[in-house]
């Protein structure tokens, strides 16, 4: 799928790779970088970094949402986001997306230059969320989650997986367009990790073109580092690179539109060799 996802001052479209969505995560605990950004002069310098890698959108989060997180106060997630936003909104040239559940988060993001709201709970959790998008014509992402991040790993199940998370994104994605936010400001997101089992993973992860097709707009896949690697690895969260770039190159390849990732040079490296293969060798 090759569908433009509008933002307020751009368009952004898959060419001959994924758009590759980098992570910075200014929290204490996020599961595999917490505490390494929580400075404003650190997440800075961080996502002036990834923009120089390589990335394309820089998703700014506050609030760490692996399972069983505890929640952070909505004064908390600004005091987080907020000035690093309005700093790098000034410095670099990729869109910057707010990482969050909460309106008024979101809110005072886009007035600091953010364009994108990429929300968990397929903005669901905060009322508010859907007026707020709308008002800022801001990008989002509709994500499925089963449960929150306090429950949504203690026993998710589904009869059958694909089809009741895109029934999920079509109902939120249907919920948007009633709110009257244009289809081409959307993407979805089928939320691995979030309430779901590695095989649960597994089966979205194969199934990108059946979502692609059934929702008619881009999707998003964030699998970085994330806990299913290790049921196929058996490695621990600061060994799952090798794992991560394995299946980026698989989603490249059934034409994944977005790929939301900590680790933006190496996953690019991996894809452009990639690419290199699928083309006609140089004369």
């Amino acid at each position: 799928m090759s569908c433009p996802w509008i933002l307020r001052t751009r368009n952004l479209t898959r060419d001959k790779l994924p758009i590759l969505m980098g992570i910075l995560n200014v929290t204490p605990d996020s599961f595999s970088d917490g505490g390494q950004f929580n400075t404003v002069d650190l997440a800075v310098a961080r996502g002036l970094a990834m923009e120089a890698e390589g990335a394309d959108i820089l998703d700014i989060g506050g609030e760490s949402t692996r399972p069983g997180a505890d929640p952070v106060s909505t004064d908390e997630e600004l005091r987080r986001t907020i000035p690093v936003i309005r700093r790098l909104a000034t410095e670099i040239r990729i869109p910057i997306s707010i990482d969050t559940t909460k309106a008024e988060v979101a809110r005072q993001a886009l007035d600091a230059g953010a364009e994108i709201v990429n929300d968990i709970s397929g903005l669901t959790f905060d009322p508010d969320m859907l007026e707020i998008c709308r008002q800022q014509d801001a990008g989002i992402c509709v994500m499925h989650i089963q449960g929150t991040p306090q429950t949504m790993q203690l026993k998710p199940t589904y009869t059958d997986v694909v089809a009741e998370v895109a029934e999920f994104l079509q109902q939120q994605v249907d919920r948007c367009l009633m709110a009257g936010i244009p289809p081409e400001r959307m993407c979805i997101d089928p939320g691995i990790g979030f309430g779901k089992t590695a095989e649960h993973n597994l089966e979205l992860l194969r199934s990108v073109s059946t979502l692609q097709r059934l929702l008619r707009r881009p999707v998003l896949i964030g699998h970085s580092r994330k806990r299913f690697l290790s049921k196929i690895l058996g490695r621990p969260v600061e060994e799952r690179l090798a794992g991560t770039i394995g299946i980026a190159i698989g989603l490249a390849a059934a034409g994944c539109d977005i790929l939301r990732i900590h680790d933006v040079q190496p996953i690019r490296d991996a894809l452009v060799a990639w690419q290199s293969l699928q083309t006609s060798a140089p004369e």
